[in-house]
């Protein structure tokens, strides 16, 4: 059994990110669970561009006492599983030649900044695909037709959600973040996905793909996410919101782990791993704003 932290190494870790990883690891080993550790980096373009950040994010983590079990997972090894397991799903792929703008005009309903797919390219003909193939290159979707389905969340309950036809593969090539972090938590023994509360949407559809990959629904608890004072997602334009910026502000990684805990309402002054029986696992974590710092 096991928790998982799965950042991306495209920017620095921000309060939130290190709030959420805090919660997850603690959630992790305070009900006997193991905690992973994976890079999802699979966005070559945006990893490159951004530094590859894997490593400091690594280190800022480690510097809060954050240790997590066996080696680290990066995505970008694992390609040859993606392949294998995208093979289970052969008689659901189809290929689907839409571009953003024409999906996002086609939608009815947007979700959020998310728009279902509405099946457009759902039922084209084989004269249709060899058509579309000259001037655009495919991507693969899971025929789901809007099943709906329901997962169980630590902390909000049941949670019903309807599965549109998500993507598999890009048509850049690029594996999916919905494929293809089911196929690795599965690889990785995850059975508790502990994550921002802006996914929750994504989960229904991520435990349908379990399931139809041959695993078991892991147990999900999302965590609210740490605003700025406007009540507005926190982001790096809020300011001193990353390790090295507050570690600018002269504050110690120990002071960065004692704001963080001050947060959860757990003690300060304590090393994370005293906190894993502060740490009441039934218990949601409350939302927190975060203020700027400019001086200490």
């Amino acid at each position: 059994m096991a928790g998982r932290y799965a950042p991306s190494p495209t920017g620095e870790l921000h309060i939130g990110n290190l709030r959420t990883a805090l919660v997850a690891w603690l959630l992790a080993k305070s009900t006997g669970r193991e905690c992973r550790l994976r890079f999802e980096d699979l966005d070559r373009e945006r990893v490159d561009a951004a530094g590859n950040l894997a490593a400091s994010q690594a280190q800022d983590l480690a510097s809060l006492g954050l240790i997590f079990d066996g080696p680290a997972l990066y995505q970008h090894t694992r390609l040859a599983a993606y392949e294998q397991a995208a093979r289970k799903l052969e008689g659901r792929l189809y290929e689907c030649f839409c571009t953003r703008k024409e999906i996002a005009e086609a939608a009815s309903a947007p979700h959020g900044s998310y728009r279902p797919y509405p099946g457009t390219c759902r039922n084209l003909t084989e004269e249709q695909k060899r058509e579309k193939r000259k001037t655009r290159p495919a991507a693969w979707r899971a025929r789901a037709e809007g099943v709906s389905f329901t997962v169980h969340d630590r902390w909000a309950g049941d949670f019903t959600g309807q599965v549109d036809d998500f993507v598999v593969r890009r048509g850049d090539g690029t594996w999916a973040y919905n494929f293809a972090s089911v196929v690795d938590d599965m690889y990785q023994g995850v059975d508790q996905v502990c994550r921002g509360e802006d996914l929750l949407d994504s989960a229904p559809r991520q435990a349908w793909l379990t399931e139809l990959l041959g695993g078991k629904t892991p147990e999900y608890a999302h965590v609210p996410l740490v605003t700025n004072c406007a009540g507005e997602r926190l982001s790096k334009r809020d300011g001193a919101v990353s390790m090295g910026d507050l570690r600018a502000l002269g504050m110690s990684d120990h002071d960065v782990l004692n704001l963080l805990a001050e947060s959860l309402g757990l003690p300060q002054n304590e090393g994370v791993e005293a906190l894993i029986e502060r740490f009441d696992p039934l218990k949601k974590p409350s939302g927190y704003m975060y203020q700027r710092m400019s001086t200490m």
